[in-house]
């Protein structure tokens, strides 16, 4: 039971030596490429830097032992951090007193509303959202964080916006502020960074990028001709401090903390159960919401703000090694470090630099060619694809997503109330029933209508089957006998069971008699249970399946 609540038990008690080199080279690596990540995604939500490396610490720790993925690197992660921003710049100044402390409690609403989901065992709701959504809202939020950078990247202040659209009129009105040297710094780090992953593979390029710019700003004195530097960075390890909570605050943070929600784990879950499948391990959705859980009120306990598992980190942690949860343990504790000892190694490093990490960061996560791969499959998921990515751009990504959300689960609803129904023919040289659509020379009887239903019946569908079958007898008065092959009906509702009693009695004065076929044995369970042997005399469903 204990192993179940605390997966690190099962590990560390089957730790292997041989994983050890594996895991202290992973825990470094992605220790490097956190700090200036996650001062840079704290910028972006709107936050003073340091929270960013108070997030990449005991957060980080706590869900090294709860979580049931062995590889998967928590902490900051870009969307996260736009969500953030987009939807509490609304309620606060960005950086303002209000501010953190909002993000404060929404960190811990957060982080409690996931651990109360994993203990209810609701991680099965990941399934309603379409692939349509997430990649639609990805793409959207990877342009949307992409263009927010533009402001320390030019070196302008620009208000805060929740679309692309008014961010572009009011840059263009102030194209005149850009400065140069700000600019040259910020385009030489992205060509820097992308150069050193093409090249060499170097995931620590972020952190050689920043120590490079730090560097020549404090050798050139550059922060005196106008490039903003990050300054003062506190040093010590984060304390306790338990937020205000007020009921007006938490009932206004709950609409801006159910996407974030949605969203980090949707993030978080996508990957682990990718690594999981490679490695042949398995991942429960249900405890790593209750871990997600422990590690946002830890992040909010501990002045730090929303976590989620990352794309890109997850890969670097497991392509260097990380075998086990001790690689997340020693990132933390990396990071620790830093904040005890070297925070002021931070002072001169450019925001312009932070803003270049975030645009190399997310370029990977703008995929138009999903789309097209959308609209050859499923035209409706396609579209699903579309509207997402556009709403997300024109009203913001959390706007955009539970608008995506509730479409996807529209159409999930549509396609469940419509489901597949064939008239049969029988095909004499192969002896089967097939669909006579697909197979127009299969033989049809004018007195006999055969028919399969390809989906559980229930409340939401049998309207759309009683009318199928209303209409098909419509246009063959002949019919004497309807023959339905349940052989794709896993079960039935009270509901189905009753319409079907209820056709049976119309159609009875009609001289159409009604016969069931390949009917499986929950359903006839269910039917004998209804009393149709007593109703009907013998039963009209021939031999279970």
């Amino acid at each position: 039971m204990l192993p179940k609540i605390l997966p690190a038990i099962d590990w560390l008690r089957r730790y292997r030596p041989p994983d050890l080199k594996g895991d202290l080279s992973a825990g470094t690596i992605v220790a490097i490429m956190l700090v200036p990540q996650g001062m840079a995604y704290a910028m972006l939500a709107g936050l003073p830097p340091i929270m960013g490396l108070y997030a990449s610490t005991l957060p980080v720790i706590t869900y090294a032992l709860f979580g049931s993925s062995r590889q998967l690197s928590v902490g900051p992660v870009a969307m996260v951090s736009l969500l953030v921003f987009t939807g509490l710049s609304t309620l606060a100044q960005p950086g303002s007193e209000r501010y953190v402390s909002l993000v404060l409690v929404l960190t811990f609403l957060i982080g409690f509303l996931q651990l109360v989901m994993g203990i209810l065992r609701l991680g099965f709701f990941i399934h309603f959202f379409s692939h349509g959504v997430i990649s639609g809202f990805t793409s959207a939020a990877a342009l949307i964080i992409l263009f927010a950078q533009l402001g320390p990247f030019l070196g302008i202040k620009l208000s805060p916006h929740h679309s692309i659209f008014p961010l572009l009129r009011e840059l263009s009105t102030r194209l005149g502020e850009i400065h140069p040297q700000t600019v040259f710094i910020g385009i030489l780090s992205i060509g820097v960074q992308l150069f050193l992953k093409w090249k060499f593979r170097l995931h620590s390029a972020p952190l050689w990028v920043a120590i490079g710019g730090a560097v020549a700003v404090s050798a050139l004195r550059l922060d005196e001709g106008g490039v903003k530097i990050v300054g003062q960075v506190p040093a010590g390890l984060p304390h306790f401090f338990f937020p205000s909570f007020h009921l007006d605050d938490v009932l206004l943070l709950v609409p801006y903390a159910l996407p974030i929600l949605f969203v980090g784990f949707m993030e978080s879950i996508s990957v682990a159960k990718k690594l999981a499948i490679r490695e042949r391990d398995k991942v429960d959705s249900n405890q790593e919401l209750r871990a997600l859980g422990l590690a946002n009120i830890v992040s909010s306990l501990f002045s730090g703000y929303p976590v989620t598992g990352g794309f890109s980190r997850t890969a670097v942690n497991y392509d260097t090694g990380a075998r086990t949860g001790l690689a997340s343990l020693v990132t933390g504790v990396i990071i620790l470090m830093v904040l005890m000892f070297l925070t002021s190694l931070f002072y001169y490093l450019p925001l312009t630099i932070l803003a270049s990490i975030v645009i190399v960061a997310v370029l990977g996560l703008i995929n138009f060619q999903d789309a097209f791969h959308l609209f050859r499959l499923k035209r409706v998921d396609g579209w699903t694809w579309v509207l997402t990515f556009s709403l997300a751009l024109i009203l913001g990504g959390g706007k955009g997503i539970l608008v995506g959300m509730v479409f996807s689960l529209a159409v999930f609803i549509w396609r469940s109330a419509h489901p597949h129904v064939a008239e049969l023919g029988y095909l004499e040289k192969e002896k089967v029933f097939r669909n006579i659509k697909r197979y127009p020379e299969a033989k049809t009887s004018p007195e006999t209508l055969m028919v399969r239903v390809d989906a559980s019946l229930y409340f939401a569908n049998m309207g759309f089957v009683e009318d199928w079958l209303q209409q098909k007898l419509l246009e063959k008065p002949q019919t004497r006998w309807v023959l339905l092959d349940l052989s794709g009906v896993n079960d039935m509702d009270a509901v189905a069971i009753d319409t079907f009693e209820d056709m049976m009695d119309r159609y009875k004065e009609r001289g159409i008699g009604f016969l069931f076929a390949n009917v499986k044995g929950p359903v006839r369970d269910l039917l004998l249970r209804a009393g149709w042997d007593k109703k009907y005399g013998p039963p009209v469903w021939g031999h279970d399946t």
